[in-house]
């Protein structure tokens, strides 16, 4: 099930015989209480079946089944979206990026047992590219997409995560570059006329990421810019209850083809810099953009707690080296983002990215001057890989490696050191060895006002472990509201990264590993002014709270 609201939800299926699928939604997991139906015809077994059903009650638990011609049955469950002006808490998953041959990936076992509201695929949800294991030719067409995503979805080694997880809640979806091919800028003006977006290759891996998703085929009208008229519509806005605003962008299919990367000199750093600050350039697309702002104001004035937005690259930033496919590459709409956050006062803005294989929070600060840096008040933090070999620290050392960051002896030195912990803090040293100079903010929370708590345990002859990284793991984030407090708590879960030989030499070692917490922090929610007003009119500062606020 996906693209949940607070009274409808869209229902998926596939199997391998043609002929009808009935679906059954029900109040109860016996189905003595249906209350929807619908059927619908697999005409290929390769393109999979879906449909809406409607007319459902806001914060319900629902069953589903779906009966193909064989009688074969699938059941599964979902709760819709909490109605405005409840509080009931929320609790959900967020994950990017996972190849098809790393498949079956135990990094994402624990997320059907934890009782979620929500799923979001951030992005990368195939590889069209093959990186390890038998050879095989980039996907490039309609079939080949099709069994891209079939594979995923797919039981292998008698494990299928990815069917646990579906069956579980629903899913929201997008898609970052790999589903069409890597780093691909859809709104590039091509040779011939139009946009990549017009192209037949992208059409394919469109048309196939938006059948194997139980989501709307939304498509994009009206709107006077021909990046967007006729395309595939992937933006989300979801309100649950007021504890939470869900976005979620595309932001591949209409952004400008990259600036030429920083080729790891001085001169050209400041070439990259002063481009990506000044240039007009977007990644998001102005209809976008404009929606996503428009949805960020609408929450803080209906009293929403939190606005989680994800964005498929991270909005960190993270310095010079592969800049060009962050939002650090479009420095200019993403200083008009973060200063519009800042300026309207909108609270409580977690930034949710995915693409780079790693976990790291960090604030989020913008340059109006292209020289002091500001605080825009949110956050942000990177999630996934469920499965990319290799992880964020090995790839990040290899990188700076090339680029002359590191020296031979260090890198030896990072491969010396004797566990994932210690890399990361090795890790950690080198991101901020690249941000620091630049007046960006180091990795973490630690002197950005926002009020947040590390959770991670101390151990004896170590300290306190570090939540702002996990950056040599698979895994995925959940995030949790407080219905009382509107505290929210971070956890990412990980399990060690496993490369291709490694699974298929020993699928049950891989397939047996069980997600453990690498990252798990807290932050308080910063008040709306009445929920404060009221929470603090009991000791009669109601005044002082009025004058705060002015």
């Amino acid at each position: 099930s996906g693209d949940i609201t607070q009274n409808s939800a869209w229902l998926w299926a596939r199997s391998d015989t043609t002929g009808l699928v009935s679906f059954e939604v029900a109040t109860d997991a016996a189905f003595a209480n249906v209350v929807n139906t619908f059927n619908t015809a697999v005409i290929d077994p390769m393109q999979p079946v879906k449909g809406m059903v409607s007319g459902l009650a806001a914060g319900q638990q629902y069953y589903y089944r779906a009966t193909d011609s064989t009688l074969s049955s699938f059941n599964g469950s979902f709760r819709t979206a909490a109605a405005a002006g409840t509080q009931n808490g929320l609790r959900f998953g967020v994950a990017g990026d996972w190849r098809g041959e790393l498949a079956p990936y135990p990094a994402i076992k624990n997320v059907a047992s934890r009782n979620l509201d929500f799923f979001v695929k951030h992005g990368d949800t195939i590889y069209a590219e093959r990186y390890s294991g038998p050879a095989q030719p980039t996907a490039s067409t309609l079939v080949e997409y099709r069994d891209r995503h079939n594979e995923v979805l797919s039981t292998r080694y008698n494990l299928n995560t990815w069917q646990d997880v579906r069956a579980s809640t629903a899913v929201y979806a997008s898609i970052d570059d790999h589903e069409v091919v890597n780093d691909f800028a859809g709104g590039a003006p091509q040779v011939g006329g139009g946009f990549y977006n017009d192209t037949q290759r992208y059409q394919d891996g469109l048309q196939a990421f938006r059948e194997y998703m139980p989501i709307a085929d939304a498509t994009y009208s009206g709107t006077g810019d021909a990046r967007f008229d006729g395309k595939p519509n992937l933006y989300r806005a979801q309100q649950f209850g007021d504890d939470a605003l869900m976005i979620l962008t595309d932001a591949r299919s209409f952004r400008d083809a990259e600036l030429l990367p920083w080729n790891g000199t001085t001169a050209d750093a400041a070439r990259f810099l002063t481009e990506s600050a000044t240039q007009d350039r977007t990644m998001l697309g102005r209809t976008q953009l404009d929606q996503v702002k428009a949805d960020l104001s609408q929450a803080q004035q209906d009293g929403v707690t939190w606005k989680f937005l994800h964005i498929a690259e991270p909005t960190q930033n993270l310095g010079l080296a592969a800049a060009g496919d962050r939002y650090e590459g479009y420095a200019r709409e993403r200083t008009e983002l973060l200063s519009y956050i800042k300026n309207e006062g909108i609270d409580n803005v977690v930034f949710v990215t995915a693409d780079i294989h790693g976990t790291l929070v960090n604030n989020l600060t913008y340059s109006p001057d292209g020289v002091n840096q500001v605080e825009s008040g949110a956050w942000e933090i990177s999630t996934g890989a469920v499965a990319f070999e290799e992880p964020f620290g090995p790839t990040v050392v290899n990188l700076a490696a090339s680029l002359g960051l590191l020296t031979p002896e260090q890198v030896a030195y990072y491969d010396s050191l004797p566990n994932d912990l210690a890399k990361d803090q090795f890790i950690k040293a080198l991101v901020n060895a690249q941000v620091l100079p630049l007046g960006y903010s180091g990795l973490g929370l630690e002197g950005s006002g926002i009020p947040f708590t590390n959770l991670m345990p101390t151990l004896p002859g170590v300290g306190q472990l570090d939540y702002s990284l996990a950056t040599h793991s698979y895994g995925w984030t959940e995030f949790e509201i407080d219905a009382a407090t509107g505290e929210l708590i971070v956890t990412t879960w990980g399990i060690p990264g496993y490369s291709y030989d490694e699974l298929t030499a020993n699928p049950e070692l891989i397939t047996g590993l069980t997600p453990q917490i690498v990252s798990r922090f807290s932050v308080t929610a910063v008040p709306e002014p009445e929920t404060y007003a009221m929470l603090l009119a009991g000791l009669g500062l109601v005044g002082f709270v009025a004058r705060r606020r002015l």
